[in-house]
């Protein structure tokens, strides 16, 4: 744990205040300072009294002038004033533990914290939360937390998470539920293990504890497997019945709660053949960081920024890259831009040779499969990927390859593309 601050937004309450850099921060309005938690939760309030430690020992009380919710300005060697805490469970179906080798050390990294739950929105199984970290919780009323819960049969849990924490934590979720803690869901779907009658049962307690929505998504499963427990992947008759049975009860939440609560994941509608539901269904894109109406709300914005065109486009001709789940969608896309502007493109799938052919999703291509499977071919004057290929904030694909690299080897620009219709359609017409 690290209080020390190490340095201070200019303009800030606290610079204006006189905080100095070095200070170590001991407590806000008499409340000791942990972590980024206590930070944020005892710094929300107007005018909070900051305890300052010198870094020769001296100790001093200061008054910071702020209006209610402004931030003080201060920062800490770390976001989170501590480590990280990393994750203490084996799941069966651990993304992490599926990584091909020799990646960046980042991508190893499994954390389980329930602070970046809170700030960065991460899902969490609450196993290696204390008993007085789950009161903190309660006490601060630190809402949301997003809980990936798979299944609520005790054994069931324990046996997915490979910790028999999983049980244990329950508890934990349904002392949330009465305290008032929002609380978002996600169940990875594994089939012989949380489908079915298990998957009725989690889908029952969660709504019965007060969970505010949920996500089903199907398992992904890459070709680096050995060693690891056998699992098989969700196919058509599956996914078939898990949307069937989610939508069913989706409708009996939305009759007792106002909102359907529970919602499958666009893959599985693609896995099931099936239609993607209309817009309603998605009450607002809760669940939209789970893959839950990513594409609904793509296909939505980017028909309402069509209607609004009315000129013929000059751009360059294009193509875009993306995942074989999502070419159908994209494809059509394309074919209506193409239609109304008279831009030329090209919609082209790239097949996951670097974690196995059953991984279809955008968001796992790597910059190699890019280069591999487009060289030599006519790909127009410019390339459209999306940015779920790339590092958050950044320009690197899972294998290290960088934007540069890609633009290098095909020979032409590569346009990084929102998951967002307006800019997609922005970047078929040449605007990014």
């Amino acid at each position: 744990m690290s209080t020390v601050i190490t340095s201070i937004d200019p303009h800030s309450p606290a610079a204006r205040s006189g905080v100095r850099v070095g200070e170590k921060l001991l407590s806000l309005s008499s409340h000791p300072i942990a972590d980024v938690l206590d930070y944020r939760f005892f710094g929300y309030d107007a005018d909070p009294v900051l305890e300052l430690e010198s870094p020769g020992g001296g100790r001093r009380l200061l008054t910071v002038r702020k209006p209610e919710a402004q931030d003080l300005g201060l920062n800490f060697e770390t976001y989170l004033m501590d480590e990280p805490r990393p994750c203490s469970n084996h799941c069966l179906f651990c993304f992490v533990d599926q990584m091909a080798p020799n990646c960046r050390d980042t991508l190893y990294f499994k954390d389980d914290d329930a602070r970046l739950s809170f700030l960065m929105g991460n899902y969490i199984t609450l196993t290696n939360l204390s008993p007085r970290e789950i009161q903190r919780i309660i006490d601060l009323r630190i809402s949301p937390i997003n809980v990936s819960v798979h299944a609520t049969d005790p054994k069931i849990r324990s046996v997915l998470l490979g910790n028999k924490a999983g049980a244990d934590s329950l508890e934990a979720m349904r002392r949330f539920g009465q305290a008032g803690i929002v609380m978002n869901g996600q169940i990875v779907l594994c089939p012989g293990y949380n489908d079915g009658a298990q998957l009725q049962r989690t889908m029952e307690d969660m709504a019965d504890w007060g969970f505010a929505s949920c996500s089903i998504v199907p398992v992904g499963l890459t070709k680096f497997r050995d060693g690891l427990s056998r699992l098989r992947p969700v196919d058509r008759e599956l996914a078939c019945q898990a949307i069937s049975q989610v939508d069913a009860f989706g409708e009996r939440c939305l009759e007792r709660y106002g909102s359907r609560k529970f919602y499958c994941s666009d893959e599985l509608f693609i896995r099931a053949g099936r239609e993607l539901p209309p817009e309603e269904y998605y009450e607002g894109y809760v669940q939209i960081e789970n893959g839950v109406g990513m594409l609904r709300s793509l296909i939505t914005e980017f028909d309402s920024a069509l209607r609004m065109e009315d000129a013929p486009s000059d751009a360059p001709p294009f193509t875009i890259a993306t995942g074989a789940s999502a070419k159908p969608f994209l494809q059509t896309l394309c074919e209506l831009a193409c239609e109304k502007t008279g831009v030329k493109g090209q919609v082209t799938a790239i097949v996951n040779d670097f974690f196995g052919h059953s991984i279809d999703v955008a968001g796992l291509i790597t910059g190699g499969d890019l280069i591999r499977q487009l060289t030599g071919r006519d790909l127009g004057k410019r390339l459209l990927i999306p940015v779920n290929m790339l590092r958050h904030g950044g320009d690197v694909f899972l294998d290290d390859v960088h934007i540069s690299d890609v633009e290098t080897a095909l020979g032409v620009p590569v346009t990084v593309v929102e998951q967002d219709g307006f800019d997609l359609l922005d970047a078929m017409l040449g605007r990014k």
